[in-house]
């Protein structure tokens, strides 16, 4: 295949906070390794991107560094030009709501009407108004890693208190946008069935329109360290505490069940906790303090070694577009609990003890089942790595990445005529 110039559009990228700054890491590394020109075009928070692809920063406000009144009030005078993006930012953020994916989509369509030496744009899911300009432009991919309108009703289903549904409603705000342009966007991928089936129904969007191609693992930063010892009362599990789609809530009242049994039991948390927040409060209610550790900001590297020393992972998830967390553990070797929901079932194979969501107790029996029978689930672990090492490498990913390509910039040659 010809040496393309591919940009990558991220409207945050994260080092470690959420999938967003592991995907653009991944997928840009993954097709710059088939010799392809990459750049990321990011929006702050920036990417840890690879030596051999380019980092271009599209700075905002990058108002959500804090959520300090006066540091966000300090953040808007400093920047010097505002323009009506940057004003719109600030007010819309100031009320709670979530304005990144448009003002991002602005810029980078204002950037991209000079710098016009793309054969292709990938954008990350930002779905904003300007990428319909983009596209009549340049050959466009969206990917939608799965429609957020599942992240707001599980988020409103979690409580009746009006100001909370009024906050979730503010902060949500995007989606009208994002549902308008989903359907006019003539290329997508998505990372897994069960997201194509949400597209389809929330976003209203053609299905010949949509590629199913999973997401990619690298199995050697994921891989069981040999010199660790699995501790059989640790437990280790991935979420953004307070945010109900992640289920974390059945997997803290599992640990309160196991304590009877295992006093020692305990869970690894890779992920944050907001201080006074709702699973602050639970964790205190229940009485296990001392049971549950968060982990924040860790490297790849770390994550691993708490993967090698944790007896099972549990992925409690009450949806999931394209689990990292899946995939990640069972690379790691451990043996795994999840919820048999949405793309999770695709992901797993025959290799992870299956539940239902929403059940602690079925949480607890899975751990208790694991644990007296564990030789057994040791051998299905492993066999769950050399899945993942089949289904999920990067270099068997990115070649049915660059036949969407190919097709994109054909049907855009062929409409432009």
């Amino acid at each position: 295949m010809q040496k393309l110039r591919i940009a990558i559009l991220s409207y945050r990228s994260a080092k470690y906070g959420g999938g967003q700054g592991v995907y653009v890491r991944d997928i840009s590394f993954a097709l710059s390794l088939l010799g392809h020109d990459v750049d990321v075009i990011s929006g702050p928070p920036y990417p840890n991107l690879h030596d051999n692809v380019k980092l271009i920063k599209l700075p905002g406000l990058d108002l959500f560094e804090s959520f300090v009144f006066k540091d966000r009030l300090r953040k808007f005078f400093k920047k010097k030009n505002k323009n009506k993006d940057d004003f719109y930012e600030f007010f819309i953020a100031l009320i709670g709501g979530f304005p990144e994916p448009k003002t991002f989509g602005n810029r980078v369509d204002k950037y991209l009407r000079h710098n016009v030496d793309y054969d292709v744009i990938i954008d990350n899911q930002s779905l904003s108004y300007g990428l319909l300009n983009i596209q009549k432009r340049f050959p466009l991919i969206e990917i939608i890693h799965h429609p957020i309108t599942f992240d707001y009703k599980f988020e409103l289903a979690a409580s009746n208190k009006i100001r909370y549904k009024i906050s979730r409603h503010l902060w949500y705000g995007f989606l009208k946008m994002q549902t308008k342009v989903a359907p006019k966007i003539t290329t997508i991928i998505t990372p897994s069935k069960s997201s194509k089936n949400g597209i389809i129904k929330e976003f209203k969007c053609n299905k010949n329109t949509i590629s199913v191609i999973n997401n990619g693992l690298d199995t050697n930063e994921f891989s069981p360290i040999p010199v660790s010892k699995r501790n059989k009362n640790r437990l280790i599990t991935t979420a953004s505490a307070d945010v109900p789609l992640k289920g974390l809530d059945y997997s803290l009242k599992a640990i309160k069940i196991l304590k009877e049994k295992y006093p020692d039991i305990h869970l690894i948390v890779i992920g944050d906790v907001k201080k006074g927040g709702h699973t602050e409060r639970l964790i205190e209610e229940l009485g296990i303090k001392e049971n549950i550790f968060f982990k924040k900001n860790i490297s790849k590297t770390k994550i691993c070694e708490l993967y090698s020393t944790s007896s099972i992972a549990i992925v409690s998830s009450l949806y999931e577009g394209f689990g990292y967390p899946v995939i990640e553990a069972m690379s790691c070797e451990v043996p795994l609990i999840a919820t048999d929901v949405s793309s999770i079932p695709e992901l797993v194979g025959d290799f992870a003890k299956l539940i239902k969501p929403k059940d602690s107790k079925q949480i607890s029996d899975a751990v208790i089942e694991i644990l007296s029978d564990y030789e057994n689930y040791k051998v299905i672990a492993e066999n769950g790595r050399q899945h993942i090492i089949d289904k999920f490498n990067w270099p068997k990913i990115t070649r049915q990445y660059e036949e969407v390509i190919l097709r994109t910039i054909q049907n855009y040659k062929n409409v432009n005529f």
